[in-house]
């Protein structure tokens, strides 16, 4: 699947209208339409199962446990990118990401296969280990163990989506010998991709995954980190490619704070283009600025000249330390 748009500069990607108590039918069919119809080329899905009122689970990779509010209500991620692919035509439809404990091969196999067909060959399938180990917890899954479940988890589902008959033999995973299907539509299957960080969780990317979708980091830790992964790659297998992430508003931001907002998004774009990406993510589910149904309606229009900005060729690309002048036009507070 490419989604290059032939310039070498990366291609804008949102994430879907998801979390919080302002999200409904028409806002993410009005949302992703329009979206479409701008020019922005990925949709993207989260995953994450209910807000615990007494975590005590790391969360965001930020030595916190105090979880955004905007979990509180959180629509269920390959639902909602089944109906998301139904409103739209050409965007690639996205998990970023699914967190893998919560599922087991031939169920995830199905799930994602049946996106892949519904959505006309646009699925990219995204999985993680996730950080909620009270989520883990309600799924039967030991926390302890979700990197190596993770890994056979996705060998399995390559099983399943390999040549029937289907068999597969792990510590974790049984499947008979069996008939599963439907099969992607893509050959030989979507692209896997990765939203681990660690140092383990690159080495997982490198023998696994397709694609790496962090969410931060400097041009020059990122390169560094793509060599690493380089470096362990299977002998013929096609160099990892890189998704960037970036937020309006992260969700360890304060509530209230306004986070980054674009101009903070108009430098993590230099990145992107300084460090070779290919595709950059944005995410609006914890901004301060939704309030209403309306106001994700109309962020696709909003964000519209970050994709102008991507195209462009800028003298101002970001140094080492990831900073850079290059900046659409602010807007109007009011």
């Amino acid at each position: 699947m490419a989604v290059t748009d032939g310039s070498g500069c990366p291609t804008i990607g949102l994430a879907l209208p998801q979390l919080g108590e302002h999200v409904d039918a028409a806002a993410v069919r009005d949302f992703a339409v329009s979206a479409e119809e701008l020019g922005f080329t990925g949709l993207w899905a989260q995953e994450h199962l209910f807000y615990s009122e007494q975590n005590s689970s790391v969360y965001g990779g930020r030595h916190t446990t105090a979880v955004h509010p905007a979990y509180r209500s959180v629509l269920g991620a390959t639902e909602l990118m089944a109906f998301v692919a139904s409103c739209t035509r050409r965007a690639l439809i996205g998990s970023s990401i699914l967190v893998a404990g919560y599922h087991r091969p031939v169920e995830l196999a199905q799930r994602l296969a049946t996106l892949d067909v519904l959505s006309g060959g646009r699925l990219v399938a995204g999985l993680g280990v996730g950080w909620s180990d009270e989520e883990h917890r309600l799924m039967d899954v030991d926390p302890r163990t979700r990197g190596r479940r993770m890994d056979e988890l996705v060998r399995a589902v390559q099983a399943c989506w390999g040549p029937d008959p289907v068999e597969f033999d792990g510590d974790f995973f049984t499947i008979p010998t069996s008939t599963v299907r439907p099969k992607p539509v893509q050959t030989p299957h979507p692209p896997l991709l990765s939203g681990l960080r660690s140092e383990r969780g690159l080495t997982r990317t490198a023998a696994l995954f397709d694609i790496w979708n962090p969410s931060s980091g400097t041009v020059d830790a990122l390169a560094a980190q793509l060599d690493s992964m380089a470096a362990q790659r299977p002998a013929g297998r096609a160099p990892v490619r890189l998704f960037l992430r970036s937020y309006l508003q992260r969700p360890t931001d304060p509530v209230g704070s306004g986070g980054q907002g674009l101009d903070g998004v108009a430098v993590d774009i230099g990145t992107a283009k300084a460090v070779g990406a290919e595709h950059f993510i944005i995410e609006c589910n914890f901004s301060d600025d939704i309030r209403s149904p309306e106001d994700w309606a109309r962020m696709p229009e909003r964000l519209a000249p970050l994709i102008q900005l991507a195209r462009e060729d800028s003298s101002a690309e970001p140094d080492s330390s990831g900073t850079g002048t290059a900046r659409p036009q602010k807007e109007n507070a009011s």
